[in-house]
């Protein structure tokens, strides 16, 4: 059932349901997130049911402020905490070392746990009302609203399409950023990104300090964290990468025989077939990211049985659109 939060009781509802251990869909920045409480392994247990996700493949937990991520972290470095006052509301995942005996089931058993302090006005009103209700509900598990490994949803009817009118979902509108946070490892004595988004490598060392590593660069393995297995964001149909050059040679070769196809390019392409759907990606990379998610999910409910992407800009403003369309492909 979709909510609009601004009704009188909207937000009570979510809250009631939240501390008797249901789910609630909410709206972030970046995607609309299923919601549990963190505390609660019974209750997360729950998302994990609904998306048919393995329960190893650890949840992000939201939380409304700093100072409210104490109560899972055990401890935060100073160049994390940098992190924080900089992007916090934002869309910056941080994993921490966790607090022994909390959020067990969130973090797949794991001793770290990710954080982030979504910065939407009304995952920030549910948080602080979770926060404020007796008993009350600290943190919010929050993977996205979507199957999963499938195409993150970022509007309300992409929710309730997913799951049908049985979830309250609160409809917030579109989602502004449109691609899930961005992910820094926290638990290695220096900071290790773990997945792109819109933060930009550059922005995050000039917040916290410190050169941002990758994984492969450090002998440790790196902890689980969501969004980060090869494939994953996949929609129905299989999305293939090719360079404009590559896509209007394809187009030349099927010429009008050319059907279930449909595109998603920044050139502007030739085709003799009038049955291939096209839309035209942003030049701006954070605009691409906006559109990125309902872009795919509307040629999916168009029927057809491949997408054609071109292959976004090698700069590190695309990072994050070339990661979730990479394993998008990988699907």
């Amino acid at each position: 059932m979709i909510r609009d939060p601004r009704e009188p009781t909207a937000l009570q509802d979510a809250v009631r349901t939240l501390q008797a251990g249901g789910l609630v869909a909410f709206p972030t920045e970046t995607v609309y997130g299923l919601g549990a409480d963190a505390a609660s392994d019974e209750a997360v247990a729950g998302i994990f049911a609904a998306k048919g996700r393995p329960a190893d493949h650890p949840l992000i937990v939201h939380v409304p402020d700093l100072p409210a991520a104490t109560h899972f972290v055990a401890e935060m470095p100073a160049f994390a905490r940098r992190l924080a006052e900089a992007f916090w509301p934002g869309p910056l995942t941080l994993i921490l070392p966790r607090r022994p005996g909390v959020a067990t089931a969130a973090t797949g058993g794991q001793d770290s746990v990710g954080v982030r302090c979504p910065g939407h006005p009304v995952a920030h009103a549910l948080l602080e009302a979770c926060a404020q209700a007796s008993p009350p509900v600290l943190g919010l598990a929050g993977p996205s609203a979507n199957k999963f490994g499938r195409v993150s949803p970022t509007t309300a009817e992409h929710v309730r399409s997913e799951f049908g009118d049985a979830l309250l979902v609160l409809d917030g509108g579109p989602c502004e950023v449109g691609i899930e946070s961005t992910i820094v490892d926290c638990t290695r004595g220096q900071p290790v990104l773990l997945r792109p988004g819109v933060l930009t490598t550059q922005q995050i060392e000039a917040a916290c300090g410190e050169r941002l590593a990758r994984p492969h660069e450090l002998e440790q393995d790196a902890p689980r964290a969501s969004g980060t297995l090869e494939s994953h964001y996949a929609p129905r149909a299989r999305v293939r990468l090719m360079d404009a050059a590559a896509l209007q040679s394809a187009l030349d070769v099927l010429g009008e025989d050319a059907a279930g196809i449909a595109i998603w390019s920044r050139a502007i392409l030739q085709t003799r077939s009038g049955r291939v759907p096209r839309r035209r990606m942003p030049d701006d990379a954070r605009e691409a990211a906006r559109l990125l998610f309902a872009v795919l999910r509307e040629f999916d409910d168009q029927g057809v049985r491949l997408i054609w992407v071109e292959t976004p800009p090698a700069e590190a403003s695309w990072d994050g659109v070339r990661d979730r369309l990479q394993r998008a492909a990988a699907g």
